[in-house]
C-alpha cells in the first residue's frame, strides 16, 4: 500500500481543510511526523483508519470524529488517495452531521456517506465504482488483507496497542502474523521438504541395498581377501564400510596381481631361453644337413671326372676349328651375290628395246647418255609451262584488283556528290553545340545559389528527422523516468511494509524502543526472505535520479535540434 495524498475537513483537532501530500514527503525518503502534544499527529493517523476502515483505532472510537473548532456549515470529510494491490484508488468518508435545519431553527441529521472512485490510466480519469458502506469495506478488507483490527495492531501501532501486541500468547500472534504476511506458502515448503527427505530416504535405503548387494557380489569374488562387516540398509556409515572393505581387497587383489605378472615374467624368460636354445639346435642340425649333402656331391663328381674329361677335349678341338668358319662364310656369301647380280640383268635386259638387248657394255653406255640429253630438254619445256601458268593467275588478279578500284572510285563520287549536304549539318550540329555552351555558361552562374538551397533543404530535412528521433528519445526518456519513479515508490512501500524489523534489528535488551517505549522485547520482528532494505531503496532512488537525467539531456538535445531547424526556417 502506498499512500499519495489525505485531505481532512473539519476532522479531529482540524477546524478547517487541510491536505497531506505523501508523494513529496517520500521524496527525500522516510518521514517523520512529530510535533507537541495535541498537534494532531494521532488524529492523521486516525484519519487514515478513518477513510480506509470507516472507524478510527482504540478507544478513540467513542469519541466524537468532528472538530469542535469547524463552521457550523462546514461537513466532516476525508478523502484519501492511495495505490494498494497496482489499483489507485480515491476514497471519501463523511461521517453523520447533525447540521442547522435550511428553514426554520433546530437541527437535523445527515447520514453518513461513502464514494469509492478508481483511476484508469487508459482513458486517463477517475471512474466511480460503489456508494455502499458494506461493498467499500470488503473492498478495502480485501485489498490489504487485513481487518480494521489487524490494521490498528500492525500498521499503526498506536499508542498503548502495541504493548499489547507484544504481550500476545504465540498462537495469536502467529495466527495473525501468518495471515499478515502469508506464510501459508512456507508451510507449503515445509511439507514438501519433509515428504522431499522421506523420499530422500527412501532412496538411500534402495541405494545402501543395492550397494549392499554388490559388496557381497565383491565379497564372493574376492573370496577371503575382503571381509565384509554385519550391515543394514539405511545404517549410517555403511557406505564408508564398504568403501573401507573395497579398498582392502583391492589392495590384496593389486598384490596378488602383482605376484602373477612377476611370475608371468619369469615364464616368459624361461620361454625365451628354451626358444634359443631350439635355435640353436636347429642351426646345428641344418649344418650337418649340408655337409652330408656336400659330401655325397663330391662323390658323385668324382664318379663323371673321365666323361668330363673327354668333353674337355671335344670342346678344345671345336675351338681350333672355329678360327676357318669365316672364310667358309664369305664364299658363300659371295656366290649368292652373283647369283643375285645375273638375275638382275636379266631382269634389265629384257625390259630394254631389241636394238639394245644384246649390246655391251659400251653400247649401254651411249644409249644411257643420249637419253639423259633428252631428259633434260623436257625439264627445260616443262618450266616454261609453268611461268605460263603463273603469269594467267597474276593476269586474272590484276583485272579482279581494277575492278576493286573502279568500285571505291563509284563510291568517292558519291559522297563528293552528298558533301554538300553533309557539310550543312555538320555546321547545324556545331551552331547548336555552341548555343548549348552559352547556355551552360548561364545556366553555371544559377548553379551555385541552387546548390547552397539544395544543401539547406538537406540540411532541414535532416534536422526534421533528427527532431523526430530527438522526440521519440524524449519519449521514451520520460516512459523510463515514469517507471523508474513507480518502482522506486514500490520498492520505497515495501521497505515501508518491513520497516517494523529494520526497527527492530536496533532494538538492545534494556534499551526502550523508539516506537512503544519499552524496555523487554521478547518477540521482535524478523526480516523475511524478501525484506527490501534502505541500500535497495537506495539503489531503485539512484536509477530514478538517473532516469531524470537522462530525460533531462534528451529534452536539451531536443531543444537544440530544434532551434537549430528554426534557423533553418
Amino acid at each position: 500500500m502506498r499512500l499519495h495524498r489525505l485531505d481532512i475537513t473539519a476532522f479531529g483537532p482540524f477546524g478547517g481543510a487541510q491536505s497531506v501530500d505523501f508523494d513529496a514527503l517520500s521524496a527525500a525518503g522516510l518521514f517523520l511526523l512529530h510535533g507537541p502534544t495535541g498537534a494532531g499527529k494521532t488524529s492523521v493517523l486516525d484519519a487514515v483508519c478513518y477513510a480506509l476502515y470507516g472507524s478510527v483505532p482504540g478507544a478513540r472510537q467513542g469519541m466524537t470524529l468532528r472538530s469542535d473548532h469547524a463552521d457550523p456549515r462546514t461537513r466532516t470529510q476525508v478523502t484519501l488517495d492511495l495505490t494498494v494491490a497496482g489499483r489507485r484508488l480515491e476514497i471519501t468518508r463523511q461521517p453523520p452531521w447533525e447540521r442547522p435545519k435550511l428553514r426554520g431553527t433546530g437541527t437535523t441529521v445527515d447520514k453518513a456517506q461513502t464514494w469509492l472512485r478508481e483511476y484508469d490510466p487508459v482513458a486517463g480519469a477517475w471512474k466511480d465504482r460503489s456508494r455502499s458502506h458494506q461493498e467499500i469495506g470488503e473492498e478495502v478488507t480485501q485489498l490489504l488483507g487485513m481487518s480494521r483490527e489487524q490494521f490498528c495492531q500492525v500498521v499503526l501501532l498506536p499508542q498503548g496497542d502495541f504493548a499489547r501486541f507484544l504481550r500476545a500468547d504465540a498462537e495469536a500472534r502467529g495466527r495473525l502474523l501468518g495471515r499478515l504476511f502469508d506464510t501459508q506458502r512456507f508451510a507449503d515448503v515445509e511439507k514438501r521438504l519433509a515428504d522431499r527427505r522421506r523420499t530422500t530416504e527412501a532412496r538411500v535405503r534402495d541405494g545402501d541395498a543395492a550397494l549392499l548387494a554388490d559388496a557381497h557380489r565383491m565379497q564372493q569374488a574376492a573370496g577371503d581377501a575382503m571381509e565384509l562387516p554385519e550391515l543394514t540398509p539405511g545404517e549410517p556409515g555403511l557406505a564408508d564400510a564398504v568403501l573401507g572393505a573395497a579398498a582392502v581387497a583391492r589392495s590384496t587383489a593389486r598384490e596378488q596381481l602383482t605376484i602373477a605378472r612377476l611370475r608371468l615374467a619369469a615364464a616368459e624368460s624361461a620361454q625365451a631361453a628354451a626358444g634359443r636354445a631350439l635355435e640353436e639346435t636347429r642351426e646345428v642340425a641344418r649344418l650337418q644337413q649340408r655337409f652330408a649333402q656336400a659330401r655325397e656331391r663330391a662323390r658323385l663328381l668324382e664318379e663323371r671326372a673321365e666323361a668330363y674329361r673327354a668333353a674337355q677335349a671335344r670342346m678344345e678341338r671345336s675351338r681350333k676349328a672355329e678360327s676357318v668358319a669365316p672364310a667358309l662364310h664369305l664364299r658363300d656369301d659371295a656366290e649368292a651375290e652373283h647369283e643375285r647380280a645375273a638375275r638382275q640383268e636379266a631382269h634389265a635386259r629384257a625390259l630394254l628395246p631389241d636394238t639394245y638387248a644384246e649390246a655391251g657394255a659400251a653400247g649401254l653406255a651411249a644409249a644411257a647418255r643420249r637419253a639423259a640429253e633428252e631428259l633434260g630438254s623436257l625439264e627445260s619445256a616443262r618450266r616454261a609451262e609453268q611461268r605460263l601458268t603463273d603469269l594467267l593467275a597474276e593476269r586474272a588478279g590484276l583485272d579482279r584488283q581494277e575492278r576493286a578500284d573502279d568500285d571505291v572510285l563509284a563510291d568517292a563520287e558519291q559522297w563528293l556528290a552528298g558533301w554538300e549536304e553533309t557539310r550543312a549539318g555538320l555546321q547545324a550540329r556545331i551552331d547548336a553545340a555552341q548555343e548549348a555552351a552559352a547556355r551552360a555558361e548561364q545556366l553555371a552562374e544559377r548553379r551555385e545559389p541552387a546548390q547552397r538551397r539544395l544543401r539547406a533543404a538537406r540540411e532541414r530535412d535532416r534536422l526534421a528527422g533528427d527532431t523526430e528521433a530527438a522526440a521519440a528519445q524524449v519519449r521514451r526518456a520520460e516512459q523510463d523516468a515514469l517507471a523508474a519513479k513507480e518502482h522506486w515508490l514500490d520498492v520505497k512501500e515495501q521497505r515501508l511494509d518491513g520497516i517494523a524489523a529494520e526497527l527492530a534489528a536496533r532494538l538492545t535488551d534494556g534499551e526502550p524502543c523508539a516506537v512503544c517505549g519499552a524496555t523487554e522485547h521478547p518477540a521482535p520482528a524478523r526480516k523475511d526472505a524478501g525484506h527490501v532494505g534502505r541500500d535497495a531503496e537506495e539503489a531503485a532512488l539512484a536509477a530514478y535520479q538517473h532516469a531524470q537525467q537522462v530525460r533531462d539531456d534528451a529534452e536539451r538535445r531536443l531543444a537544440a535540434v530544434r532551434e537549430a531547424l528554426g534557423r533553418r526556417h
